[in-house]
């Protein structure tokens, strides 16, 4: 279970259920930087997805608090059909006026943190291919193109592991 952390004047906690109509619009402000032409629009229904994520028994999802306000969001579980030790990081959001601030490196040694104490031993990410500050966000943390799952033709995600740091 995450426990509530702090480091400097930034707490890291789960994010809570009442919590999703800020964490569901810093994820509409963080991705929409990465699509060119804007974010799809696809008919998904962010908020609503995000509600799923912060009641989900077998998901987990951190945040990052400054000043009272949620700056950066984490969102992850085992996905369906994997092993046991390896979670899947499905969202990671910095608010873009909190980005360069060490927010995201913060959260990230939080998730790591959890995956650890979790027992996980490998966590799977996908990141959009025009993401080009995230991809060398996650490089510089030990990520790496995952060469089980190759991009298909069109594809418009790289995937990317991480060897959880164990005992």
């Amino acid at each position: 279970m995450i426990r509530d952390r702090v480091a400097g004047n930034r707490v890291i906690r789960t994010a809570l259920p009442a919590e999703v109509r800020a964490v569901a619009d810093l994820h509409a402000r963080a991705r929409a930087t990465y699509y060119p032409d804007g974010p799809p629009q696809d008919g998904t229904d962010w908020l609503a997805a995000w509600r799923g994520a912060l009641e989900r028994p077998d998901g987990q999802v951190m945040c990052v608090v400054e000043h009272g306000a949620i700056v950066a969001v984490a969102s992850f579980r085992t996905p369906p059909g994997a092993p046991a030790d390896t979670v899947k990081l499905f969202q990671f959001h910095v608010d873009p006026g909190h980005w360069r601030r060490g927010v995201g490196s913060v959260l990230h040694a939080a998730c790591v943190e959890e995956w650890q104490a979790d027992g996980m031993r490998r966590a799977v990410l996908d990141v959009h291919v025009d993401n080009r500050r995230a991809q060398a966000f996650y490089t510089r943390r030990g990520w790496a193109p995952d060469p089980e799952n190759p991009p298909a033709e069109g594809d418009h995600h790289l995937f990317l592991r991480y060897a959880v740091p164990g005992e």
